[in-house]
């Protein structure tokens, strides 16, 4: 990368000159890519920007230098449009730097999807934290990540406006977020396992976070905690400096005189992304006395959605950074996002496909988050039509929304497969659906 070029082994591994030369628009990533790339690239780029994009750009030098095209016989592609083509079909590009030409025109977005489709601030306990499992909480502690995700499931919150999405706003002040949070879980005894999450806690001031985590371990109900934190892959930088390597030993040492489970959970969903730093970044959470890393990814049309690259990542995670593969999630349901999206049927394929090649506790499991429901493994659905890709999910515990709701356990919940994967019969009753809505629309307007 000729803006790269002259950078050294010392300024690659500071994490302040990490965050400070992130990519965050065309222009900067041109001074870096220069004439490798073609101006329809960047054009391609800045168009999703102005249109589509739900998640500003934000791309720290770690993971661009994953962004590799591939080699051929006679070595790297020559620039311009070989160079350009085969950078495009990077897997981390497609989802960590989306351009126009990836979206769709028709069903770019399902008509059922939503900002927050998983309904988490509904279930909002106080502000950020949503209590949506009968023992589990999710603290969404901050709305910043080190990185920003195209197909991110909180894109209603985290990260900066696009032209699309004018962002949620947390309304508290960082400190009284943080003690509201604290002061539920102390009233609230039924809850034993905490998501530490945002954002993404990399982002956080370390002796902030630290303060936070020393208190959730003085609360006794809580006997597990997880750090969700992307970083871990995108800027290991973070995860290896001094303070915060000294901080987590202090925190899992307190972790472990109480008896609390202390866990990472970090976010890989290309093998590209697993370089000698990520490895180094996790063994060095090992190091410090955290119980387990683990990776949460998301499965990806054009990313990871063939049983090769699901083995060659999960191989890569187990044997070679320490990580464990824990779970695929499918994509959820926000706008923009049905190029990523795979149906269900591909999903549990997936699950077949890879299953006896990873030891047990490291084959991962495929699941489907399903908005009122929450996570299932892809072969626990209830009923599945497949040629109008809607499946029926049911649940077995209530969420806050639903505590007056008698028949809540009894009901089904659906969810839906991408339109373009279906059969002719299935996207032509989609469409016939969508002309009827839009004319009883304009019936209502008029």
């Amino acid at each position: 990368m000729p803006g790269w070029r002259d950078v050294t082994e010392a300024q690659w591994r500071d994490v302040q000159w990490q965050r400070s030369h992130c990519l965050k628009n065309a222009a900067q990533l041109k001074e870096v890519m220069g004439d490798l790339l073609t101006d329809a690239v960047y054009d391609d780029l800045v168009a999703d920007q102005q249109q589509r994009a739900t998640m500003s750009m934000l791309l720290p030098p770690q993971m661009m230098n994953t962004i590799v095209p591939s080699t051929g016989p006679d070595g790297m592609p020559a620039a311009g449009e070989a160079y350009s083509a085969a950078f495009l079909a990077d897997p981390v590009r497609r989802y960590m730097l989306p351009v126009l030409s990836d979206r769709f025109v028709e069903w770019a977005s399902h008509p059922f999807s939503s900002r927050d489709s998983l309904h988490e601030h509904d279930m909002w306990a106080v502000e950020g934290l949503t209590h949506r499992y009968p023992t589990k909480v999710l603290a969404e502690i901050l709305p910043t990540c080190p990185q920003y995700c195209g197909h991110c499931t909180r894109m209603d919150l985290v990260g900066n406006s696009t032209p699309q999405v004018e962002k949620l706003k947390f309304t508290l002040k960082p400190n009284d977020r943080l003690q509201d949070m604290l002061d539920y879980l102390r009233r609230t005894p039924g809850v034993r396992d905490v998501v530490v999450s945002g954002g993404d806690v990399a982002n956080m001031p370390w002796p902030r976070l630290e303060q936070f985590l020393t208190a959730l371990l003085e609360i006794p109900n809580i006997r597990d905690i997880r750090l969700a934190t992307k970083a871990l892959m995108g800027l290991p930088q973070h995860w290896l400096s001094t303070p915060v390597v000294e901080g987590m030993t202090r925190v899992a040492g307190t972790a472990r005189s109480r008896g609390v489970a202390l866990a990472i959970h970090t976010h890989v969903n290309a093998a590209g992304s697993l370089t000698p730093l990520v490895a180094e970044a996790a063994r060095a959470m090992h190091e410090a006395g955290v119980r387990d890393v683990r990776n949460q990814g998301v499965l990806m049309r054009g990313v990871n959605d063939t049983p090769e690259q699901l083995l060659d990542l999960c191989f890569g995670l187990q044997d070679e950074a320490s990580i464990t593969p824990y779970y695929f999630y499918m994509c959820d349901m926000i706008p923009a996002a049905e190029h990523w999206r795979t149906s269900l049927r591909t999903a549990q394929d997936l699950q077949h496909a890879i299953m006896g090649y990873l030891p047990g506790f490291a084959t991962p499991r495929i699941v489907c988050d399903v908005p009122f429901v929450g996570k299932r493994w892809v072969h626990q659905v209830h009923s599945y039509d497949t040629v109008r890709g809607i499946s029926e999910w049911t649940k077995n515990y209530r969420t806050s929304v639903e505590a007056g709701d008698a028949d809540a356990l009894d009901r089904t919940y659906p969810y839906y497969d991408p339109i373009d994967t279906l059969p002719a019969e299935g996207q032509a009753w989609w469409a016939d659906r969508q002309r009827l809505d839009a004319g009883l629309g304009a019936l209502v307007l008029g």
